[in-house]
């Protein structure tokens, strides 16, 4: 059985959190960089009907393995789990960097190298992003996580903006390699740093590694992955790839869900969701993925078509929206470390984030920056409530041993949640733009490389008809955010149903003589706050 973890003394915790936050800033970044540097990459090597799988190959290695490095974290030890998915990490990205060179056979095969390397980097950062969140919750007990947590939403708000600046500037004035290769000095320095000054405890188990469970839900993750990135795109809702797929995903969770009952150290516990914080937070990791990776991703759309900003331009204008997220994050990380509370905080979050979304439906071409600017940092401001404090929730509700699964859990849900909100809100922006007058202009483009290119020739057009295409597209964006908001108002309902459960003010054991039913009670943190 796995021994309590030790609180760190305080001079190690922010030593370690140093190396932590630049582990999960590689991890935020790299698809950011990776995109603004896609263009070039395809102009070399070509391939540009398959150019969307440098991205979903990342994503799908990064969702498949979140829950499988969570739970090897709880067997064997977070410290060398977290170590090695650094290594992955940082092999898949010198090996994405050296694709269609000379070692691997010239560029005919440099795209196929890539996405398969895409998919190795993704798999080294499900484990940054799961390790960095369960770490601390080893490293900091939860009474003081708010306020480590709280930095490191600040670190995904930083990220956001920043990796098109530094894609930019990287695929402008270096070859787009180094998207890849800048990896390895920061990842380099967290490995030096958290390995000579982590000290996290030993894990011991007796149990083999769940790897039928581990296989049934890899194949049904990546199922749904491909649903959610294929349907409406490469083929209709309705074509036998898509009805296959679900149904592979249907069997094959199905068939997770039997053999979990009766792993002895199941890989996702379904335990966990017998307990109803854990389970509405589960729910609520869901929509705000849903939500916010979803209808976001038609920001930066907005404001390069219909406000006429440039690539780089456009993730500038992002900074209100992250700078109410990054505020508001250290703000609620604050008050709960001071006051143990946090159940209105994501009930707030709720309300507040499902204003920005209302806002944002008010986009259309007459909007200006600063009206636009204001609604983003609402939107920002709700997220911030919610972004790590649904976490602080989920690791609360569970018992120490079960910290990486549950930590697994909340981040899978979250990246499931964005898949499946990309996919229906394209659908919904794509259906909405055909039937208006922009429609012609866009015929064939669907957002992908077609669309891409229809964008550039809006200069090209006259002045009416271009009031026209504009029109049409923000009134396609304003109405993503509108079927936005039937998602974000279910946030706080569900959150008003949460226990306030007191945060436990130390990473420890119940004492020996308590009986089974305190000991449950303790370990779910009911006792009383110090």
């Amino acid at each position: 059985m796995s021994q309590p973890a030790q609180v760190a003394t305080r001079p190690n915790v922010r030593v370690v959190l140093f190396g932590l936050m630049i582990a999960m800033m590689l991890a935020m970044l790299d698809n950011m960089i990776v995109s603004t540097a896609l263009p070039r990459i395809v102009f070399e090597f070509g391939g540009a009907d398959h150019f969307t799988w440098v991205v979903t190959a990342y994503v799908l290695g990064t969702t498949v393995s979140t829950p499988i490095w969570g739970k090897l974290g709880d067997l064997y030890g977070r410290k060398t789990v977290f170590l090695t998915s650094v290594v992955v990490f940082l092999i898949g990205s010198a090996l994405c960097g050296m694709s269609g060179s000379s070692m691997f056979g010239g560029t005919d095969t440099g795209m196929i190298e890539l996405i398969a390397f895409r998919a190795v980097q993704g798999l080294g950062a499900g484990g940054l992003m799961v390790g960095v969140m369960a770490i601390i919750g080893d490293l900091v007990p939860p009474r003081e996580r708010g306020r480590y947590q709280g930095m490191i939403a600040g670190i995904m708000a930083i990220a956001m903006v920043a990796g098109p600046l530094v894609g930019g500037f990287i695929t402008d004035h270096l070859s787009w390699r180094w998207a890849f290769y800048v990896n390895l000095p920061l990842g380099g320095v967290a490995l030096l740093v958290l390995a000579t000054t982590m000290h996290l405890p030993k894990y011991r188990t007796e149990h083999k590694i769940d790897w039928l469970g581990a296989a049934l839900l890899s194949v049904g993750i990546t199922a749904i992955v491909l649903v959610t990135t294929w349907g409406g795109n490469q083929y209709d809702w309705t074509s036998p790839q898509i009805l296959g797929l679900a149904a592979l995903a249907l069997v094959t969770l199905v068939a997770f869900g039997l053999v979990e009952r009766r792993a002895p150290e199941p890989i996702l516990p379904l335990s966990l969701f017998s307990n109803r914080n854990f389970a509405l937070i589960s729910i609520i990791g869901f929509l705000l993925g849903f939500a916010m990776f979803g209808a976001m991703n038609f920001l930066p759309l907005y404001q390069q078509t219909v406000q006429g900003a440039s690539a780089t331009n456009s993730g500038l204008l992002l900074l209100p929206l992250m700078f109410g997220m990054l505020v508001v994050s250290l703000v609620v990380g604050r008050a709960i470390t001071k006051t143990g509370r946090y159940r209105a905080f994501p009930i707030i979050g709720g309300v507040v984030m499902t204003a920005g979304m209302g806002l944002l439906t008010q986009l259309d071409l007459g909007t200006s920056k600063t009206v636009s600017s204001l609604y983003m940092v609402v939107l920002g401001v709700g997220m911030g409530f919610l972004m790590q404090t649904s976490m602080l929730i989920a690791q609360n509700s569970v018992e120490q041993k079960d910290l990486g699964a549950a930590s697994g859990a909340a981040t899978f849900f979250r990246s499931i949640g964005g898949s499946f909100g990309v996919s229906l809100f394209g659908a919904i922006f794509a259906n909405r733009l055909a039937d208006s007058a922009a429609g012609p202009a866009f015929a064939g483009g669907g957002g992908g490389e077609g669309g891409a290119m229809n964008l550039e020739k809006l200069k090209e057009l006259s002045g009416p008809v271009r009031e026209v295409v504009l029109g049409g597209l923000s009134d396609a964006i304003s109405h993503v955010f509108f079927w936005a908001v039937f998602f974000t108002v279910a946030v706080p309902v569900l959150a008003w149903f949460i226990k306030e459960v007191p945060l436990r003010t130390a990473n420890e054991a119940p004492p020996a003589d308590t009986t089974p039913e305190d000991q449950a009670e303790a370990a779910l943190g009911r006792s009383p706050v110090a």
